[in-house]
């Protein structure tokens, strides 16, 4: 039986892999495609993650699509609109029966005599596999993996009496209301739950071994709001969007060439919300510069406000033990808890974990340099989606999947069958693909891709300047090789006897 081939395949139906359906559809219109989602639903994370208050870490004018712009009340959104927004997207640009569920790719292998990829499909809900081929590969596969969460060593564990849940795995029958909960962690997705479990729980507190930068903002854009009252939509959405991206990138500078006086700002905006003589620096003075690690964004101070209610407090300690009702401090102190929540992080998984070959020999991803923040040295037709580190995820991804159709038309414009982007010279000074200090980014440092000292090998964390790169950048920079198809090899003739 002839195997499935399409012009491009997309691996996952998440964010991204739904925008950049779109994108293929609106910008490559002849070309076939289909996305192949690992798990049984659409969405991504944003139907994977089911706590208590999940919500975006940015604000969804710059977390929505260019294409459809965002609608509702909300800058900072909760997790089932941003779900339903992602879907609404699939469903109004008919993509929605290209999507292939429960199908995790397993493996890709390219072939350059033939200029396709043969890809390794296993069903995820039987246990079959299948092949499929395809001109392109584009993975949109988050950088996480989804099937675990990071749980450190957590001493005396097995004594302990009480729940301990995962956000990553959150049951839905989990009943908190009028228990104690500790919460451990200081990141985005502890400082989400803290709040909105204390608006049911006897009391919340957040354990962490050190602290974060927190920054106060209104859940509601009242710019957006006024603009979006005297102008369509459609006009209304870009002039915000650059206002957000411009904002996020003066904070963003201005943390890295003058981190002291944003360190200044931050802990005066701490201070603001929070009671009189609260210990700001034990608990919210963190040992990095800003952006170091990302900021934690509490939308209208939700965090600050349940402190100061009393509903919620930080601690600020490591463990030492658990016990059988909860955790002992090395501070010696205990903490009494029905329910422990460990916000304790994310294992990374590069392309979702899938084996890469190419004619045969399997790659390192490790060893391999990134081109334009989405492409593989010496890894020909495929690209990756890899958000901002310092701004909102979408922003790259809509200029990944808009360069990856000026990149396939480029392609058809010249007969040209297969794009390799060549490694730098070798002498050049190569640093981690990421560049964050976070505990979930040191811990898989060594597997990670690498980054050069220049474009376009260097990623810049920067919107505007990759609007010019890959917008409107050349597509032929002489650091991408094209080819057409090679000829097929003729069998040898036979000698007569």
């Amino acid at each position: 039986m002839p195997q499935e081939h399409f012009d491009v395949l997309i691996v996952g139906a998440g964010l991204s892999g739904i925008g950049a359906a779109c994108h293929l559809k609106s910008e490559c219109p002849g070309k076939s495609f289909a996305i192949l989602e690992a798990r049984a639903a659409s969405g991504g994370t944003w139907d994977l993650f089911r706590y208590p208050g999940i919500r975006s870490d940015s604000d969804m004018f710059t977390l929505g699509y260019t294409f459809r712009p965002w609608q509702e009340p909300k800058a900072i959104a909760d997790g089932p609109s941003i779900l339903r927004y992602i879907r609404d997207a699939a469903r109004e640009q008919g993509i929605e029966d290209a999507i292939r569920y429960n199908r995790r790719v397993v493996a890709a292998s390219w072939s350059t005599q033939q200029a396709r990829w043969t890809v390794d499909v296993q069903r995820t809900d039987g246990g079959e596999t299948e092949q499929l081929t395809c001109d392109f590969l584009f993975a949109n596969t988050g950088y996480y993996r989804y099937d675990e969460g990071y749980t450190p060593s957590l001493p005396g564990v097995e004594r302990y009496a009480g729940e301990i849940v995962h956000p990553q795995h959150w049951p839905e029958d989990l009943d908190y209301a009028g228990k104690r909960v500790v919460v451990i962690g200081s990141g985005a997705t502890a400082v989400t739950l803290v709040p909105a479990m204390a608006e049911r729980a006897a009391h919340v507190t957040m354990l962490q071994r050190s602290p974060s930068y927190v920054l106060s903002l209104p859940a509601s854009d009242p710019i957006a709001d006024a603009l979006r009252r005297a102008l369509p939509a459609r006009v209304a959405y870009p002039i915000v969007r650059w206002k957000n991206v411009l904002l996020a990138t003066l904070v963003y500078k201005l943390s890295r060439r003058a981190p002291r006086l944003v360190k200044t700002l931050l802990r005066r905006g701490v201070e603001k919300r929070l009671p009189a003589g609260y210990d700001v620096d034990t608990h919210f003075k963190p040992r990095y510069q800003p952006w170091d690690q990302r900021l934690c964004l509490v939308p209208d101070g939700d965090l600050f406000d349940a402190i100061a209610q009393g509903r919620a407090s930080v601690v600020t300690d490591r463990i030492d033990t658990f016990t059988e009702h909860g955790l002992r401090l090395e501070s010696g102190a205990e903490l009494q808890a029905d329910v422990v929540v460990t916000a304790t992080g994310l294992n990374l998984l590069v392309l979702g974990g899938m084996t890469v070959t190419v004619d045969g020999s399997q790659i390192d991803l490790s060893q391999t340099v990134g081109y334009k923040g989405m492409m593989l040295s010496g890894i020909p037709n495929l690209a990756l989606t890899l958000g901002y580190t310092n701004a909102s995820w979408t922003l790259k991804g809509d200029l990944v999947a808009g360069y990856v159709c000026r990149l396939l038309n480029h392609m058809d414009e010249h007969g040209y069958r297969q794009c390799t982007p060549r490694a730098p010279d070798p002498s050049l000074a190569l640093a981690p693909f990421l560049d964050l200090a976070s505990g979930y980014v040191l811990r898989s440092i060594d597997e990670l891709p690498k980054q050069g000292p220049t474009t376009p090998w260097r990623l810049h964390q920067n919107y505007p300047r990759d609007v010019l790169l890959l917008k409107y950048g050349p597509i032929d920079d002489g650091a991408i090789e094209f080819s057409r198809a090679r000829p097929a090899i003729e069998p040898p003739a036979l000698i007569a006897a």
